[in-house]
């Protein structure tokens, strides 16, 4: 055997270890991005339910139906509002609660109409 007793592989070793840690920093952790999607689909459907709930109000506002039609969908189009809030702060959960409120809301001033 040719090797010197003194040579040292543990640079190496080190430098490679350091660069498997700096990939896996890199990388979002499992649940990350679950709950990122999970967010930004609570606020998207948060803020187009708010839209077509604030759309309807004011088409049932301009045509004559009882005041309690507009209303409703304007209460919904908050709730689904703050839905969106909520979801975009991570608060998924209560945020779904809330968009299925909302959109009950709407239904039942449909139901008036």
């Amino acid at each position: 055997m040719s090797g010197r007793p003194d040579s040292d592989t543990d640079p190496e070793i080190a430098e490679a270890e350091a660069a498997d840690e700096q990939d896996e920093a890199d990388e979002p952790a499992e649940g990350e991005e679950d709950a990122r999607r999970a967010r930004w689909t609570a606020a998207g459907t948060g803020a187009a339910l708010t839209l077509a709930g604030l759309a309807a109000a004011l088409l049932r506002l301009a045509r004559s139906a009882p005041a309690l039609v507009p209303a409703a969908y304007a209460g919904g189009a908050a709730v689904c509002a703050a839905a969106a809030v909520l979801g975009s702060r991570g608060r998924t959960r209560r945020a779904l609660w809330l968009l299925i409120a909302g959109v009950m809301v709407m239904a039942l001033g449909d139901q008036f109409d």
